[in-house]
C-alpha cells in the first residue's frame, strides 16, 4: 500500500463527515444503546456514542461505508471521548481498551474492504482522539482560577490507554482533533511518543484545533499561528483545524497555517453555524462552494466534514478536490 504521505503530495485527501450526525438518523433508544451486554449498567447510557461500536457495530460499519462510497479517502475511528475521563460520566473508564479496540477493528475492517475494490484508492483510518470533557489550562470555577479539573499526568495517561488500544485495533494514523486547550493536546502527543517509543514504530499524527469564535484564538487564548509554534516540536503528518466554525469562516486561519507550516494543512469545518435549534442547515453544495476557496487559493491537502456533515457533503467535496492540486509540501518535509 502506498505511504500516505507520498498519496500527500500527489493530491488532496479526503476525509469523512460527522459519526454523530449520522448515528442520529437510527434514532437509537436506550435500550439499543444497552444492547444485551449493558442492559443491567446502573446510569442512563444513551448518547454515548462511542458505546454503539460495542453494542451496534454493524451500524457504525455502514456509517463508514457509506462515507468511503462517497468518496472519503479516510474515515475517523467512533472513538471521539473513548478516554477514562470522558468516560467517567457514565462509569464506564474500565470499558476503555474494548471501545477503542473495537472502534478501529471495525473502521479497519471496512477500509480494506474498499482498498481490496480499488487498489489505486487505498483507504486509510484515522485513530480520534478528542479532547476530553476537561481542560488542563483553566479552572472550570470562576471564584478557584488556580484550580485544575484535570492534570497533564492524568491525561497522558488517559492518552496512552487510548493509542495503545487504537494501535492495537489497526488504525493507520493518529488525529489528536478539536483541540481548544493545547495543554490537552500537548499531553496526548506525549503519550502517543511515549507509545511509539516502546513499540519502536512511526505512525503519522494529525493536529487539528478548533477556533472557538469570532476572536480567531482556541479557547485556551491562542492565535492559529501561537498554536502551531506549540505542537510544531512533535513530528507530524498535518497540522488543522476542525469544528466550531463553518468552512468560509476558516479561511484567514487556513491562510496563517499555509503559509507558517512545512506540514500538510487539514480542515474539516462544520456545515455552518447551528441554527436556534443546535441543527446544521447548510446543504452539500453550499458547502463544497465555500470550500472551493481553499482548494483555488491552495490551502490544503487533506479536507472533510465535521459537525452537521454527512456522506452526501462529503461527496460534493470528494467531487471537486479531484479538479485542484494539493498545497505543495517541500520535497524533503514530510
Amino acid at each position: 500500500m502506498k505511504n500516505i504521505r507520498e498519496i500527500l503530495k500527489e493530491r488532496i485527501l479526503v476525509l469523512d463527515g460527522a459519526m454523530g450526525t449520522m448515528l442520529q438518523r437510527y434514532k437509537f433508544t436506550e435500550e439499543d444503546f444497552r444492547g444485551e451486554r449493558f442492559k443491567d449498567w446502573k446510569s442512563p447510557v444513551q448518547g454515548n456514542n462511542d458505546l454503539l461500536s460495542l453494542t451496534q457495530p454493524e451500524a457504525i460499519a455502514e456509517v463508514h461505508r457509506k462515507y468511503f462510497a462517497a468518496g472519503a479517502d479516510i474515515v475517523e475511528t467512533n472513538t471521539f471521548s473513548s478516554t477514562t475521563i470522558a468516560m467517567a460520566d457514565y462509569g464506564m473508564e474500565e470499558l476503555v481498551y474494548d471501545l477503542n479496540f473495537e472502534s478501529a477493528r471495525i473502521a479497519k475492517e471496512v477500509a480494506d474492504e474498499f482498498t481490496a475494490k480499488e487498489p489505486n484508492k487505498p483507504r486509510f483510518v484515522v485513530g480520534s482522539l478528542g479532547p476530553t470533557n476537561k481542560t488542563a489550562s483553566m479552572s472550570p470555577d470562576v471564584n478557584d482560577p488556580g484550580y485544575r479539573a484535570v492534570s497533564f499526568d492524568e491525561l497522558r495517561i488517559a492518552y496512552k490507554q487510548q493509542v495503545e488500544a487504537l494501535l492495537d485495533g489497526g488504525v493507520d494514523m493518529l488525529m489528536v482533533e478539536t483541540i481548544f486547550d493545547t495543554l490537552n493536546a500537548k499531553a496526548a502527543l506525549f503519550a502517543i511518543e511515549e507509545v511509539k517509543e516502546e513499540r519502536n514504530i512511526d505512525v503519522p499524527i494529525m493536529v487539528s484545533g478548533t477556533i472557538t469564535d469570532a476572536s480567531g484564538r482556541t479557547l485556551s487564548g491562542q492565535t492559529a499561528e501561537a498554536f502551531l509554534i506549540s505542537v510544531s516540536h512533535i513530528p507530524i503528518l498535518s497540522v488543522g483545524f476542525n469544528c466550531a466554525l463553518g468552512a468560509d469562516q476558516l479561511v484567514p486561519h487556513l491562510e496563517v497555517l499555509s503559509t507558517k507550516t512545512e506540514h500538510a494543512v487539514s480542515a474539516h469545518p462544520n456545515a455552518g453555524l447551528p441554527n436556534a435549534f443546535g441543527e446544521y442547515d447548510e446543504t452539500p453544495e453550499q458547502m463544497a462552494a465555500q470550500i472551493k476557496e481553499y482548494v483555488e487559493k491552495g490551502l490544503v491537502n487533506i479536507v472533510g466534514g465535521c459537525c452537521g456533515t454527512t456522506p452526501e457533503h462529503i461527496k460534493e467535496i470528494a467531487d471537486l478536490v479531484k479538479k485542484y492540486d494539493p498545497r505543495s509540501l517541500p520535497v524533503t518535509g514530510q
